[in-house]
């Protein structure tokens, strides 16, 4: 089984709209994550029936007995996160500011502190035309993100049997969630698109992607709105060896495509048809065929 992520250096150049193309050009059954959990919206691309979900919890945050609490004080006091507040004599923890260190539990003489899970999502499992497809919804507040990507991914790989492929739909960024994605699969996808920033961040990504044992390819998205920094892109990944899987032009087609939410390959375009070009270069580099 190939395990694929497509992943950007920022938001906005197409990472989803490509991912959600790949799902529908791979012969199934394939696997299919949205480990984007700040922004999960695959979905809204791929038709598809819940089949079950579940909580998540991450962190642990503190929460006071109010009938054990003297109102000391120390509590308050020793949290670096200004987590703990008192109003009319009565202390209570606010739980978007607690990150769970635990200190107001050891320092409190009458054990009046206790650590609980938190609900900082859920984690749902649904059914495509192609196969399961596992995504999730962060609660807002959240920090655990990093860790949620890595239930998506356990979620859908528990599920998994004789599927040729799992897409994955990974973060923008450089930072924990993007790494939980990127972490244990085969070969990462960029996308990104003719600016000065994508470069930039491209450059960033790349960076971090070389910490990982994974092959990396490249599309540049919208690559005919700025020729000359598209040809900079170019020339950047074959400094870095990068294959460039293809150029997808800017196309009216693919709005259009979001706004039915359905794979742009579905309709035939200018940019469908650069897609599968990309797909045919993957898949024979990849043995997806």
């Amino acid at each position: 089984m190939k395990k694929i992520v497509v992943i950007s250096g920022k938001g906005g150049t197409g990472k989803t709209i490509f991912t959600a193309s790949l799902t529908d050009l791979i012969p199934g059954p394939i696997g299919i994550a949205d480990c984007d959990v700040e922004a999960a919206n695959l979905a809204l691309l791929l038709e598809h029936v819940d089949v079950r979900s579940r909580p998540f919890s991450g962190l642990e945050k503190a929460r006071i007995i109010q009938d054990l609490c003297v109102g000391c004080g120390l509590c308050s006091i020793n949290c670096r996160f200004d987590a703990i507040e008192c109003q009319d004599g009565e202390f209570t923890v606010d739980p978007v500011h607690c990150e769970g260190c635990g200190v107001c539990m050891d320092i409190c003489p009458e054990k009046a502190i206790v650590m609980e899970p938190m609900r900082d999502g859920t984690i749902y499992l649904s059914r495509t035309s192609k196969g399961l497809m596992s995504h999730a919804e962060l609660c807002a507040g959240s920090g655990t993100s990093g860790l949620l990507v890595d239930q998506v991914k356990k979620e859908i790989t528990g599920e998994m049997r004789d599927e040729k492929a799992l897409i994955a739909d990974g973060p923008p960024g450089i930072g924990c969630p993007t790494i939980s994605a990127v972490s244990g699969m085969d070969a990462a996808v960029i996308v990104t698109e003719p600016s000065v920033s994508g470069l930039h961040d491209l450059k960033r990504l790349v960076r971090m992607a070389r910490g990982f044992d994974i092959r990396l390819f490249l599309v540049i998205n919208k690559y005919d709105l700025e020729p000359g920094m598209s040809t900079k892109v170019e020339d950047y990944a074959a400094t870095e060896k990068i294959p460039v899987l293809g150029c997808v032009p800017f196309d009216p087609a693919v709005v259009d495509a979001v706004r039915k939410g359905i794979p742009p390959t579905r309709q035939d375009s200018p940019a469908s048809k650069a897609i599968r070009s990309a797909y045919d270069k993957l898949a024979e580099m990849m043995e997806l065929v």
